[in-house]
C-alpha cells in the first residue's frame, strides 16, 4: 500500500495502523502529532486508526528551545 508521509512516498502493508507506521519509521509516538488527510488524529487512536491506500500523513514533532 502506498502512502505519502511528509511529502515522500512510502510502502506499507495493508491495514497498517498509525502506531505500526511510526514504529517502522523509528518515530517516538509520544513526541509527535500525526495528521491524516488534513485531520489531526488523537494519540488514543494511533493503535486503532488504519491508514488507507494513498492517504497523506504529516508527522509533526515539537522542538524546544531556550
Amino acid at each position: 500500500m502506498v502512502m505519502i508521509i511528509n511529502g515522500k512516498k512510502y510502502e506499507f502493508t495493508e491495514n497498517s495502523t498509525i502506531s505500526e507506521i511510526l514504529k517502522k519509521l523509528n518515530v517516538n509516538e509520544e513526541r509527535v502529532v500525526v495528521e491524516v488527510n488534513l485531520n489531526i488524529i488523537h494519540k488514543e487512536e494511533y493503535d486503532s486508526f488504519i491508514v488507507k491506500e494513498n492517504d497523506s500523513l504529516e508527522v509533526l514533532s515539537f522542538v524546544g528551545g531556550g
